[in-house]
């Protein structure tokens, strides 16, 4: 028996107060057996929460291990807000019918720590586990201490549990808990957008009929790998399909004129005749089974992606029928432009550098002190001057009164702005007119001291975003599927907030310290 009034006991507790729930569960490791470093854990959650502390871990802490300060205040931020990994266990629990049976998985503190230091550290999966599997100081943040860590696609199932509203109730809660705190009295807020790219080629047409034909065979093929006897035989015409992509892309604008419509309907047809054959094979395995239960499973996955990809496959061909066939004007609204990221938007900012964009569209409110208190992934291309209203509203939610400055640039202007943002209370409204020309009062405002204060502070927020883009990889996300793209979003703002709230803190007690006298 261990005496809790020991010193050295209680200089544990008071390295870390979670200690007693962390996921070293002596008790399941004697059920269950030993979890190896290499094996795949599960997505259950922990079973005991107060569950018993090994030599291991007294052993570890024991070490005097020290973080960097940022995440030491990280972590005891978290450690001080309980309720941010009560949000992570409600989703791992989801559609669990015994979430606390079957070997122990990543806890829902490991989770919302490893999650955090895979965006602050702007690591992939790979290289996280690698970072926690070998570092201490990494082991001590994400609350593995001495305890095996799993490989990096139980990493990935984890994260993928999460859903965006969970996410965003994290920051929420975190801005929250930084308002309580002090840190942040939301008297000033700069809001712009910007369009985060999802992982997709440059779309044309060729290219989008060619992913479909090569996608359907590479399923078919599969499928046919499994359950030979249930698949009709057909031609592979993926070697004619490419080569009348490759032609299409190596035409002069001369050949075009000659070429290109006979070489699209060759296209065209080579593609239905490949979506037709997914479809005959869709019926012929309606009932199809494997040898083995892993075959079985395999076969439905297999089907369910030819059920997903054959409708987007008949959009490609209706699409580059009506544009290059029927040389129709077919709306943005219409088009697709990937069948692996059927979800993205074409967006045209009149950027010079970029001037079209394929992904989503992000609005994003800033406060004086760096923290993202908004972020909306928005459908389509909407115009900025949809989001002043909306913005105040919440910005009066969170803080409880309107910001005596806010700070947008000329794409927020419009006479209902102005007329919002003055009816809701706003001090010092700087958003530059955009086009027109200027009454003399307007102008007189646009050169005044407060104006000008208020735009150099707007400025502001294309720093906060190029730090989202470049240290927390905002830039381009490489999940798949709208949901898994607004989870994304949500933990780079979410690595961003905290990381700002540990800063804030630091500096807090650097105050606090009293200076040293000179000699």
């Amino acid at each position: 028996m261990f005496d809790v009034s020991d010193a050295f006991f209680q200089r544990i507790l008071r390295d870390g107060h979670r200690v007693q729930i962390l996921a070293h569960r002596a008790e399941n490791r004697h059920r269950n057996g030993p979890v190896m470093a290499d094996s795949r854990m599960k997505l259950s959650v922990m079973r005991a929460d107060n569950a018993q502390i090994t030599f291991a871990d007294l052993e570890f802490l024991q070490q005097g291990i020290r973080l960097d300060p940022l995440l030491e205040k990280i972590s005891d931020f978290l450690d001080d807000h309980n309720k941010l990994v009560e949000l992570i266990r409600r989703d791992l629990e989801r559609g669990l019918k015994e979430p606390e049976t079957g070997r122990p998985g990543l806890t829902p503190d490991q989770v919302l720590r490893s999650l955090i230091l895979m965006r602050v550290k702007n690591w992939d999966y790979r290289e996280l586990r690698e970072r926690i599997n070998d570092g201490y100081t990494m082991r001590k943040f994400t609350a593995f201490y001495s305890e095996p860590v799993p490989q990096h696609n139980a990493f990935n199932q984890a994260f993928n549990r999460l859903s965006p509203a969970t996410v965003e109730k994290l920051n929420d809660a975190i801005v929250e808990a930084a308002v309580d705190d002090g840190l942040e009295d939301g008297k000033k807020l700069r809001a712009d957008t910007t369009v985060v790219e999802t992982d997709i080629h440059w779309p044309t047409d060729a290219t989008l009929l060619w992913d479909t034909v090569r996608v359907l065979t590479r399923l078919i093929g599969r499928l046919r790998d499994i359950v030979p006897k249930d698949i009709p035989r057909f031609a592979n015409r993926k070697r004619a399909a490419r080569k009348r992509m490759q032609k299409l892309h190596r035409m002069t604008a001369s050949q075009r004129e000659g070429q290109q419509v006979r070489t699209y309907s060759q296209l065209q047809a080579i593609t239905q005749e490949v979506l037709a054959n997914a479809r005959r094979t869709l019926k012929a395995t309606a009932h199809s089974r494997g040898k083995t239960l892993t075959d079985t499973l395999t076969i439905e996955e297999l089907r369910k992606d030819l059920t997903d990809y054959c409708p987007l496959g008949d959009r490609v061909v209706d699409q580059a029928r009506r544009r290059v066939l029927d040389r129709e004007q077919v709306p943005a609204s219409e088009k697709l432009y990937s069948i692996f990221e059927p979800h993205t938007d074409l967006i045209k900012r009149g950027k010079i550098n970029k001037p079209i964009e394929f992904g989503h569209k992000v609005f994003l409110a800033e406060s004086a002190q760096g923290l993202v208190t908004q972020y909306r992934v928005l459908d389509g291309n909407p115009s900025d001057e949809d989001h002043v209203k909306s913005s105040l509203k919440n910005h009066r939610k969170t803080f409880g009164s309107a910001p005596e400055v806010f700070a947008t640039d000329r794409g927020f202007d419009s006479t209902d702005n102005q007329k919002i943002c003055r009816k809701a209370g706003v001090g010092c409204v700087s958003i530059p007119q955009r086009g027109g020309q200027k009454t003399a009062e307007r102008q007189a405002f646009e050169k005044s001291p407060d104006f000008k204060k208020a735009q150099c502070f707007r400025a502001g927020i294309e720093g906060r975003i190029s730090v989202l883009f470049r240290g927390r990889g905002m830039k381009r996300c490489l999940a798949r599927g709208k949901e898994r793209f607004r989870v994304f979003i949500g933990v780079a703002v979410l690595a961003n907030n905290l990381m700002k709230i540990a800063e804030l803190l630091i500096r807090r007690e650097n105050k606090k310290k009293p200076r040293a006298r000179a000699a």
